[in-house]
């Protein structure tokens, strides 16, 4: 199975030359130190940044310089910074190629929920609201089981939605899957995880058709 840099890795193959990418917090958040070399990409985050770079190095942190999940980063050749507003209308324009996203739970009907769960305080679904209401291409971050070995990824999400119908494509620490209107297409597996493994820790509609690779990370 995959960690979460693995996770992140795999992601990273997705995003094109010449892409603009929303970045979420969580896993999404390290897919910018993974980019191939050779891949010009601008990667925005909703608190008003477009040009993101990896992580700092430890000691090399500028505190004034976040991302939208309040954790310092470092910014490319060129970069902006900007009022949410008008972070708000690249995405709600739809001048976003991708955005990456973490999720509690999933639908086979590519439903997302990845803002609440009942009975804990939070101040809102933020940001993610608009991104899955705006974006066109969203791939989904995500462990494919919860702590008790349940799955993530279901015929129906349990907890309350983030968006409808909008999810594209999830990657797990077991697998890489389309959304489709039949449910998860399978296209990959993790290293050393057979489709048996996937089978039985995928409760939505999962669609197996051939031999399925490995993925390379």
């Amino acid at each position: 199975m995959l960690d979460k840099i693995g996770i992140a890795k795999r992601i990273a193959q997705e995003v094109k030359n010449g892409y603009y990418v929303n970045l979420g917090i969580g896993i999404p958040t390290l897919v910018a130190n993974y980019v191939p070399q050779g891949i010009d990409v601008e990667f925005q985050s909703e608190n008003g940044v477009l040009g993101m770079g990896p992580f700092p190095f430890e000691g090399e942190e500028d505190a004034d310089v976040i991302n939208a999940g309040k954790q310092t980063i470092t910014t490319l050749p060129g970069a902006s910074f900007f009022d949410s507003s008008m972070s708000f209308g690249m995405i709600r324009g739809q001048h976003v190629d991708l955005t990456i996203l973490g999720a509690m739970e999933v639908a086979e009907n590519g439903d997302i929920a990845n803002w609440k769960i009942p009975g804990k305080m939070v101040k809102g679904m933020g940001g993610a609201m608009d991104l899955v209401a705006s974006a066109e291409n969203i791939i989904v971050a995500m462990m494919h089981t919860n702590r008790a070995g349940a799955s993530k990824l279901l015929k129906r999400c349990s907890l309350p939605l983030t968006g409808v119908n909008c999810i594209t494509k999830v990657v797990t620490n077991m697998a890489v899957m389309d959304v489709t209107d039949k449910g998860f297409v399978l296209l990959e597996r993790a290293p050393g995880v057979t489709v048996e493994d996937i089978k039985a820790a995928t409760e939505g509609n999962l669609i197996v058709e051939g031999d399925i690779p490995e993925m390379v990370i």
